[in-house]
């Protein structure tokens, strides 16, 4: 069997264009020619020895193939990446402090914490899970270096938008018996007030005009899941981080109105970061890029391949 040495820089583009949803737009963002990436997809194929793409209406989409070239693609990438900030950074020293929105704390942070501690050993970050309220008003307060929250209103100096992400209605992942219909009071399971989402819900209903009641509430998320998991309520989330007790209902199910995107973004304390937390801020928004569901409307001037 012949060894095959992929060439990082194809594959770089590879992801890019699909992180993007499209090639030429790759192409721009890369500095390239759309027949330059044309080039290098051909020459992917051709080194995998296998289709990677397959013809999809007026656009392409990835064999199955291409789906397993997709996954060590991103661990070559990112490896590459790594060796490339140990070396350049070898003696970066100092400590940031990180805020991450629940919803982000299992789904991100082991990998942005293992990435970054692999890359900067020297470096101790401080980290704290936290709602959009509290991670907005540490930000302010200078307690915090950096936070990625959805955006509850809060103007803060220095927030960069990152992505917009489609809200839904979580059930237990259990099929329910018998759903409220849409003349019945909804039971909602939400986070004790102050909290975005709590108000996304009932504003949603109430402009609606589906009559609702606060079943359960709770400090924590792991609460909210439980009580979703154990069928006393609906909440609402994103699809980001959801555990296996629960799951996303279906547009139109039980004849619950539309909700919202909400918009992610990324907050930070100063103008200009210092070096440990702009390092950790590329890890940040690219972990996050990746654990974005389908969908989600990306700011391409944010999201770039580190």
């Amino acid at each position: 069997m012949r060894r095959v040495t992929f060439d990082l820089d194809v594959l770089r583009t590879f992801i890019t264009g699909l992180e993007l949803g499209s090639f030429a737009r790759a192409a721009e963002r890369l500095g390239r020619s759309t027949s330059a990436v044309s080039a290098q997809l051909k020459k992917l194929e051709e080194q995998a020895d296998t289709p990677i793409f397959r013809k999809a209406g007026r656009g392409l989409s990835l064999t199955e193939a291409g789906e397993t070239m997709l996954g060590y693609a991103r661990r070559l990438i990112e490896l590459n990446d790594e060796a490339a900030l140990a070396i350049r950074d070898v003696e970066l020293e100092g400590w940031v402090r990180l805020g991450l929105q629940e919803d982000f704390g299992e789904a991100v942070l082991p990998e942005v914490l293992g990435r970054f501690a692999r890359a900067h050993p020297k470096v101790r970050i401080e980290a704290r899970i936290g709602r959009s309220h509290e991670l907005a008003e540490r930000i302010l307060s200078g307690n915090l270096d950096i936070a990625l929250a959805w955006h509850d209103g809060t103007k803060l100096p220095y927030s960069r938008h990152v992505a917009d992400v489609q809200a839904r209605w979580i059930g237990p992942a259990k099929p329910m018996e018998a759903g409220p219909r849409t003349d019945e009071t909804l039971q909602l399971v939400v986070f004790e007030a102050p909290c975005l989402l709590r108000t996304v819900a009932t504003e949603t209903l109430d402009r609606a005009g589906r009559p609702w009641r606060m079943a359960f509430s709770s400090p924590s998320l792991g609460g909210i899941w439980a009580a979703v998991a154990a069928g006393l309520g609906l909440t609402i989330r994103t699809d980001i981080g959801l555990p296996a007790n629960v799951r996303a209902l279906a547009p139109g199910v039980l004849g619950l109105p539309p909700l919202p995107k909400m918009a992610l973004h990324l907050q930070q304390k100063d103008a200009e970061l210092d070096p440990v937390a702009a390092r950790l801020a590329d890890i940040l928004l690219q972990s996050a890029f990746e654990a974005l569901p389908e969908g989600a409307e990306t700011k391409e001037n944010l999201l770039k391949v580190a």
